[in-house]
């Protein structure tokens, strides 16, 4: 530190602005990886199903309607056709904006889903994405062409960050915590174009927070920490609940939630099934469909591995499975999972009795 101080009293460089100094001294280093990494344009555009805004005239005892109660257990929750959340369980209630109306499962804009309990994990092509595609995609943004992965325990991240010039970076972090819940990325290391950022850094006098000054709604940073709210970074349905422990896994960030609430476990109907959505209580509705009171137990028609399932097509999935009214009048649905429309049958999927 010493040196630099030394060099920068000499020549000048105190007296001129930080970012100067940063793109004497980086303008080398961008210019040295050049195409290292590519632009992501995002997923083509797939058209969403016109059923969310068709009118129905509404049965007069769908209202008020009570929230419904919800638990899901190995569940692969698409919120858009590649972020998905892998709901290893989940207790919880799903619920429209507006107190007493029915839960619209055909528009995910209008209801919220209330986690009480859950352990959800994303992988690194999901975190990628999410980054991307929704939470750095604004002009102006001081990261942009993220690649992140999970490996050995840490978060790896590689980008470009924007600061008058584009400088290539990659760092590793720890991922933790805050008492109110936010997720703390620490990195521990920090290269650009496999030079020690760090230090660079360190020597021209500046932090993350002086860099990344711009950002969107649930993200802030501490010095050189990143901090995000993990549920608010989400596109739509609005997700709602108390982030408690992050557990890093190979190729994924385990996410524990826990609200304290005292909400006990629903209990499906069919309990042996291994991949499963349970929806109680409350009014759905679904397309022209309105389950006052609801009672439904939804499983894939392959329960050999998780349950495949996006919301926006559920209907998709539905047209291709089939539907058992249970003894006590609630419902079976069995739908395919969501990669498998369209396509022929694997061995084994089952299919409704003739």
């Amino acid at each position: 530190m010493s040196k630099w101080k030394t060099i920068a009293r000499r020549t000048g460089l105190a007296f001129i602005p930080f970012v100067t100094g940063l793109v004497v001294a980086l303008t080398l280093f961008a210019c040295c990886c050049p195409g290292r990494l590519a632009r992501d344009d995002g997923p083509q555009p797939v058209p969403a199903p016109p059923i969310g805004l068709a009118h129905f005239d509404e049965p007069k005892d769908v209202a008020p309607a009570a929230h419904t109660q919800a638990e899901m257990h190995n569940v692969l929750f698409h919120v858009d056709p590649t972020i998905v959340l892998n709901i290893h369980s989940l207790r919880g209630e799903f619920f429209d904006r507006e107190e007493g109306r029915p839960l619209n499962f055909d528009d995910k804009r209008t209801f919220i889903v209330k986690i009480f309990r859950a352990r959800i994990g994303v992988n690194g092509r999901a975190l990628t994405d999410l980054l991307n595609h929704y939470v750095f995609n604004y002009k102006g943004a001081p990261l942009k062409g993220l690649t992140i992965s999970v490996h050995e325990g840490r978060l790896v991240q590689q980008g470009i960050m924007h600061k008058l010039i584009d400088i290539p970076f990659e760092m590793t972090a720890d991922v933790s915590v805050t008492d109110d819940g936010w997720m703390r990325i620490h990195p521990i290391d920090i290269k650009i174009c496999n030079l020690n950022g760090e230090l660079l850094m360190k020597a021209f006098g500046i932090s993350l927070d002086e860099i990344l000054k711009k950002l969107p709604k649930g993200v802030r940073v501490e010095k050189n920490d990143l901090l995000i709210d993990a549920l608010t970074i989400l596109p739509p349905p609005t997700i709602q609940g108390h982030l408690a422990n992050i557990e890093l896994h190979e190729d994924e960030l385990l996410q524990v939630f826990d609200s304290s609430a005292a909400a006990a476990p629903l209990d499906p109907p069919d309990p042996t099934e291994p991949n499963w959505m349970f929806f109680r209580d409350g009014t759905l509705r679904m397309g022209k469909l309105y389950f006052v009171r609801a009672d439904m137990q939804v499983v894939d028609t392959d329960p050999r591995d998780p349950f495949d399932f996006f919301v926006d097509y559920y209907n998709n999935q539905l047209v291709e499975g089939f539907t058992r009214n249970q003894p006590d009048y609630g419902l079976k649905v069995f739908m395919r999972d969501y990669a498998d429309v369209g396509k022929p049958r694997r061995p084994g999927e089952r299919v409704p009795a003739d």
